[in-house]
């Protein structure tokens, strides 16, 4: 037995030096997607194969999700460690539930995808041309739910509500049973032109143009995990790696989506990766300041806003909604050259 048990002290040690957590020591995380496994989310898909968790010492499986306001919920019962939400539903949750705030700590979609979408045969060419039309949308989703905010800024005095499911969106627009339609850009546009609608036929509106600048998705931690800042930090690190891996070469990403999910279509999954990347990562800011991180004065802004777009009676602390003391240093978060 004594020499056993030295057998597997030095295999142990040797695991160490090499880099590798034994499963013992493995802390175990179940973490959360906003939606199904698609490209834009297929990066930590790539770090989940390639065992960068693992490396880091956390056990990690991944779920898919159904809209970022359950992913957040998630979070915060702590039926998930961590997940992947736009932080505009966290704004939404830490308002309503002071002392038990979801933290966002890893900011990915430096310029929201947030817009809303009509067909140029309808007449429609402006904002001011939705007023008194009819908007398609499901009541969970984010563009949806920032509407009204977008409205206001660009003279839209009112709309119909026609509730729909995302199976149906954009469907109904094609058919005509509603006038316009919300969504991710990189979802509603790919989604019309898998019905047929050539992009030039799409008036596509995105929130960003029109004087919304606010953030979406991130890494968002429960209050108990954000704790763990070993973990935390590790599981930032182990992301990061799978997102410089999918932006140098898109095929790895589309390859692990396909893994979890037989059924999607290589090409379109292509495509809405590479419209993220280019729409929503890979920004001037980003470019120049690394992954991860907001810029305080607009992020401050930006809780305001949505605060005020969804009738928040308390605008919360901004630093409790984002923090940066997870991140590893700028030269690490360069992810574009």
């Amino acid at each position: 037995m004594n020499k056993l048990a030295k057998w597997l002290g030095g295999a142990a040690a040797i695991a160490l030096a090499l880099g590798v957590v034994p499963a013992s020591a493995q802390t175990p995380i179940k973490f959360t997607l906003d939606w199904v496994f698609q490209g834009p989310t297929s990066p930590f898909l790539v770090a989940l194969d390639k065992g960068y968790y693992k490396a880091e010492g956390l056990d990690v499986t991944m779920d898919p999700g159904q809209g970022s306001a359950g992913a957040v919920q998630r979070v915060a019962t702590g039926a998930y460690q961590i997940g992947f939400a736009d932080v505009n539903s966290t704004i939404e949750y830490n308002s309503k539930n002071p002392g038990k705030e979801v933290l966002c700590v890893f900011m990915a979609y430096d310029f929201a995808p947030f817009g809303v979408y009509a067909l140029k045969k309808s007449g429609i060419k402006t904002p001011k041309d939705l007023d008194g039309k009819k908007l398609g949308a499901p009541v969970f989703d984010a563009s949806f739910r920032l509407f009204p905010a977008f409205a206001k800024l660009n003279g839209i005095a009112k709309w119909e509500h026609v509730n729909l499911t995302p199976q149906l969106r954009e469907q109904s627009l094609v058919q005509g049973s509603v006038d316009f339609i919300s969504g991710h850009y990189f979802s509603s546009m790919l989604d019309l032109k898998a019905r047929g609608v050539k992009f030039d036929d799409i008036v596509a509106m995105r929130y960003v143009d029109f004087g919304m600048d606010v953030y979406s998705n991130g890494i968002v931690v429960s209050p108990e995990m954000a704790k763990n800042e070993k973990a935390v930090k590790g599981f930032i690190a182990a992301t990061l790696k799978g997102w410089k891996d999918v932006i140098a070469d898109n095929k790895l990403g589309i390859a692990a989506a396909k893994k979890k999910d037989p059924l999607i279509d290589e090409a379109l999954e292509t495509e809405r990766l590479q419209i993220s990347l280019q729409t929503n990562i890979l920004t001037p800011y980003v470019k120049a300041n690394g992954m991860g991180d907001v810029d305080p004065a607009r992020f401050a802004k930006s809780v305001k806003l949505v605060s005020e777009a969804f009738g928040l009676a308390n605008v919360p602390d901004p630093d409790k909604v984002f923090s940066n003391k997870y991140l590893p240093p700028k030269a690490d978060r360069m992810v574009a050259k």
